[in-house]
């Protein structure tokens, strides 16, 4: 076979033929991503199935099973009242935090590139607390601010980050500077804050589901799905800059307005988490490289971050809710396991550079 007619092959995803050396087995990475990605979606919805039952009432997976095909009674208002909203929230929260992580990490080319270490979240958490402390406290309030708080932190970054085009490791030098500056500005508006309402706003800050209810959970995850979906269609730009901005525009794409876009539509992403729940911080961060290990992809995966995003939130809310003493916010959880797998990451990361 000529170089041309393989060429041809390898272009229109036909088989190249024998002894060309690219056979079935060139497939079969691809099939095993599908494999664990699709195993991804099967845990979650196990693990969704096992945290429905749990609570003071319990309910085996068959009960829960049934009241989430139409049974009635009690068990059926239980699940689909008042567990189902919870369960769904941290699926599609997290789902949306793991796709954000993702698109950092993908544009940093680095494993600390998420809106938790670049000052995204932060930057959400102070907007929010403008609004509550200046007393237009409101669901749409709270979560407007949430949204102009992480999107005007984009910018500041952003503009700050600049030197003739965006570098990964000078964006998260940039952000992390300016989450510092962020922290000390949200415990000024904190300590001048009325005792009550900085009493709320801490709570709030704390990052919780347990307020969640199918009205805060259907605008939320409307807007997810929106933006979800235009990530989506920036998925193949996305890997094109993963090869560096020349081989980009090799290509003929644009690559600092795709990187605009994509930075505005992550931290859309996790502000409307944030405005919802309060800041839930480490999943974005986390969620990536494990999904990546699961995967076992080359670059960051998106879809297998999104479902290990749901996963972990899922996983930490169940923890907050049932396995610590007292009901704790899931913030805290998801605080305790980030920290284990940031020194993890550390300790790796000095183990490769020695």
């Amino acid at each position: 076979m000529s170089g041309l007619d393989l060429r041809s092959r390898l272009r229109s995803g036909s088989d190249p033929g024998p002894g060309s050396g690219l056979g079935p087995g060139r497939l079969r990475p691809r099939g095993r991503r599908a494999v664990a990605t699709a195993s991804l979606a099967i845990v979650a919805l196990v693990v969704a199935v096992l945290a429905l039952g749990l609570g003071d009432y319990p309910l085996s997976p068959p009960e829960v099973l049934h009241a989430l095909l139409g049974g009635d009674g009690f068990a059926s208002t239980i699940v689909l009242q008042w567990r189902l909203p919870r369960v769904l929230a941290a699926l599609v929260f997290g789902a949306a935090l793991g796709a954000s992580g993702a698109v950092f990490q993908s544009l940093t080319r680095n494993p600390l590139g998420s809106p938790d270490v670049i000052g995204f979240s932060t930057g959400a958490y102070t907007g929010a607390i403008v609004v509550i402390v200046s007393g237009a406290a409101s669901a749409v309030g709270t979560a407007l601010g949430a949204l102009v708080g992480g999107l005007a932190t984009a910018l500041v970054v952003y503009l700050l980050a600049w030197r003739k085009g965006v570098h990964g490791l000078r964006l998260i030098i940039v952000g992390i500077a300016v989450t510092a500056l962020l922290h000390s500005v949200n415990s000024w508006l904190l300590l001048r804050a009325q005792a009550e309402v900085a009493l709320s706003a801490s709570f709030w800050g704390a990052g919780s589901l347990a307020l969640v209810g199918w009205s805060e959970l259907l605008p939320g995850a409307a807007l997810i799905a929106v933006l979800a979906v235009l990530v989506a269609g920036l998925a193949r730009p996305l890997r094109q800059l993963e090869l560096g901005d020349d081989a980009a525009r090799a290509h003929g794409l644009r690559a600092e307005g795709t990187r605009l876009a994509l930075v505005v539509l992550a931290v859309a992403l996790t502000a409307v988490v944030t405005a919802s729940t309060g800041p839930i911080i480490f999943v974005a961060l986390a969620a990536p490289q494990l999904a990546r290990r699961v995967v076992r992809s080359a670059g960051v995966p998106l879809l297998g971050a999104a479902l290990v995003g749901g996963l972990l939130l899922l996983v930490a809310d169940v923890v907050a809710q049932h396995v610590t003493t007292t009901p704790v916010p899931v913030g805290l959880v998801t605080l305790v396991i980030g920290g284990a797998y940031l020194i993890s990451l550390l300790v790796a990361e000095s183990r490769r550079t020695r």
